[in-house]
């Protein structure tokens, strides 16, 4: 891994919440650390194998030329969004932001922003068993390929599994799928709940049930535990229809709590299970 390096970029635009600001515009300073790979730049000595720095550095002068946000923040946010999505090659992104001319009646250097975006990359689990249960988890991956925040969609075949927990229901198609994201995990299971609303998902059963079952399963090495949200997933290692699916597309991705691969985990539970008599390739 390397790093493209961008230091006191110097840029003027019309970010500003005073009129002064919108109006007459100043000077702004920004900075940029960006990850990605030198490798094939390393072996070819060809520019179009990295990251050109001096395009990158008119692409956010074009970007302060052209847009105008009250608040440092959502400029800083908009812009990094617009270089992470423009150089593909990035995989974390730093972006500082300064304003050394900025209104404020005060003895100081410069004031100013920071933000990261990174891609982290998630696990997810899915399940249908109403209606036609191919079309609604294949409509699901394709929703997800339509938002730039989502790339390097892998999706398992799937599988059939008789239903979790003791209602009685028809049986589940079950998959797994992993991509990488710019989203926060909160981010990720909002979309996940709106592609399962659009599904005609409810909620009225407790393991009922749905045409559609979207679950985080790991988000990166994140543990997280909120009143929305657990991950990793907390049952997970307990279900073959998750594991057995996850394990076909990231065995070697690796449980933040057991650390323990997925394929050590599916292979466990499969031995103290049988689990794979559970489950058939449809």
């Amino acid at each position: 891994m390397g790093q493209i390096i961008i230091n006191n970029l110097n840029v003027f635009g019309y970010h500003g919440v005073y009129e002064q600001e919108k109006s007459n515009g100043q000077n702004f300073i920004v900075n940029i650390v960006a990850d990605t790979s030198f490798e094939k730049a390393q072996k070819t000595d060809d520019l179009s194998n990295t990251i050109d720095y001096g395009t990158m550095c008119i692409f956010i002068k074009k970007f302060f030329e052209d847009k105008a946000y009250d608040l440092l923040e959502k400029a800083a946010n908009e812009l990094a969004l617009e270089i992470i999505y423009t150089f593909t090659e990035i995989n974390t992104l730093r972006l500082e932001i300064l304003k050394p001319d900025a209104p404020i009646n005060a003895d100081f250097d410069s004031v100013g922003v920071r933000i990261k975006k990174t891609w982290t990359k998630v696990a997810i689990g899915m399940g249908s068993n109403m209606g036609d249960k191919h079309a609604y988890l294949d409509e699901a991956m394709e929703k997800l390929l339509e938002y730039p925040q989502i790339r390097n969609l892998v999706v398992s075949d799937y599988i059939e599994t008789r239903p979790y927990g003791n209602v009685e229901q028809d049986d589940f198609l079950n998959g797994a799928a992993t991509f990488e994201t710019i989203l926060s995990a909160e981010e990720v299971l909002e979309l996940l709940n709106k592609i399962e609303s659009e599904a005609g998902r409810t909620r009225e059963v407790h393991w009922g049930p749905r045409t559609l079952d979207l679950d985080i399963l790991l988000y990166g090495d994140a543990v997280i535990d909120t009143r929305d949200l657990t991950v990793p997933h907390i049952d997970m290692c307990n279900r073959s229809f998750v594991l057995a699916p996850l394990n076909l597309i990231a065995p070697g991705m690796v449980h933040p709590v057991r650390r323990r691969t997925i394929r050590d985990l599916y292979d466990q539970l499969a031995k103290e299970t049988n689990a794979e008599e559970n489950i058939k390739d449809v």
